[in-house]
């Protein structure tokens, strides 16, 4: 129970350290360049708390929990030998997680509502909801596409640079094509699936996959989800603006 206690209070600290630098620079342009006394001075403090308080059983959660369970799955398929398995969870994980990414959901509501004010789609709540729902799922299964591929370099050992380079050489070639309505959307789509749910989650995937095959290098190879993660959706997305 001590032992708890004492890592939870150093994750606390943690977290405040990590806060800390956000914090002098509001308070520097605050008080030194805007020269204005903090507005709500007791509000932010308490704001400041939970937000330190969050933080801190955020990142304990993760490192109780989520980064464990992903390291010992990856484990437990690898060493089943039933690739099948291992990709079909591979693509479950990453739709999942990004379906339900509050950021991907915040994005997908907020261009339903510029693309009926551009008249893209009709001004209903009907036609907005289904774009949204559809921007969502696209982007979902192009995270699921990106984790199966990034798992499969992983069990092949193929260099991830190649993937990096030719992924982005598509991005460019699909914007010359793309809606200029859509290409905006589908730049920061990459950007909203690697956040707080999804990125824990497939990290400890890759890591735990690399450490479990052999010949594999976890600080080599277990990384580099995220990258395919955060490329797969712009490509996707293009091609869902393209094709509505």
């Amino acid at each position: 129970m001590n032992k708890a206690l004492s890592s939870l209070f150093k994750a606390m600290l943690g977290s405040l350290r990590d806060l800390l630098p956000i914090i002098l620079v509001i308070a520097f342009f605050q008080l030194l360049v805007l020269q204005q006394p903090m507005p709500n001075i007791i509000d932010l403090l308490v704001g400041t708390f939970f937000v330190v308080l969050g933080l801190t059983f955020f990142v304990y959660g993760l490192e109780l929990g989520l980064f464990p369970i992903g390291e010992t799955m990856a484990f437990s398929f690898a060493k089943k030998g039933s690739v099948f398995w291992l990709v079909l969870f591979a693509f479950s994980l990453g739709f999942g997680t990004t379906i339900a990414e509050p950021a991907l959901i915040a994005v997908a509501a907020e261009a339903a509502k510029v693309a009926a004010s551009a008249g893209v789609i009709e001004a209903s709540e009907v036609a907005m909801a289904g774009y949204a729902d559809g921007l969502r799922l696209t982007v979902a299964l192009s995270v699921g596409f990106a984790i199966v591929l990034g798992v499969i370099r992983i069990i092949k050992g193929w260099p991830i640079h190649w993937f990096i380079i030719s992924g982005y050489l598509l991005v460019v070639i699909i914007t010359g094509f793309a809606p200029e309505e859509i290409i905006g959307i589908a730049y920061d789509s990459g950007g909203v699936t690697t956040s707080t749910i999804t990125v824990p989650l497939v990290t400890a995937l890759g890591v735990g996959l690399a450490s479990s095959i052999k010949g594999r290098n976890p600080m080599i190879d277990g990384f580099g989800l995220i990258a395919f993660a955060s490329l797969t959706p712009m490509i996707f997305v293009m091609i869902y603006g393209m094709s509505i």
